[in-house]
């Protein structure tokens, strides 16, 4: 029978014996600076498979007139760029790619991400999607969505008949 641990990290119960073996005192795993997953017959397995999208990074703030979404993508050009309004839900994906491929099999380090990314905003206000503008500039991109109108709060008086 199968465990409820075993069901959650995929671990099979006989790899469960060299996982508890990397266990410190608090009953943690282990973590090293790479991310790799428990080892499958003798191999490490990455964690990111091909469909992994990284997350962007965003700062959100409101002004009197519009909501302004600031994230930093350096290395993407416009065109690889998609943003798209759903409702109230703003959607920035795209792709970074390295311009230069080289093999490398000794990093020292290895931190940035290149491949797909995303990031989904849900809108604190009501804007005007048609008239949303965005641009890009020196690795910063800034997407500017002018509020609606703003509500008005009117008395309709009532007539008796």
């Amino acid at each position: 029978m199968v465990g409820f641990f075993n069901k959650l990290t995929g671990i099979k119960e006989d790899e469960e014996e060299e996982v508890s073996q990397d266990r410190g005192e608090a009953g943690n795993v282990a973590v090293s600076g790479d991310a790799v997953a428990p080892t499958e017959k003798g191999k490490e397995k990455d964690w990111l498979d091909e469909n992994y999208e990284g997350q962007l990074s965003v700062d959100v703030y409101g002004t009197d007139n519009e909501v302004v979404v600031v994230s930093t993508i350096a290395g993407v050009t416009p065109e690889n760029i998609d943003i798209s309004i759903n409702n109230d839900m703003l959607t920035i994906r795209g792709e970074r790619s390295q311009e230069k491929e080289e093999t490398v099999s000794d990093y020292y380090y290895q931190e940035c991400y290149w491949g797909g990314f995303s990031r989904s905003i849900i809108l604190p206000v009501e804007v005007d999607a048609d008239n949303v503008a965005a641009s890009l500039k020196n690795g910063v991109l800034t997407v500017r969505l002018p509020r609606a109108r703003k509500t008005k709060s009117i008395s309709v008086r009532v007539k008796e008949e």
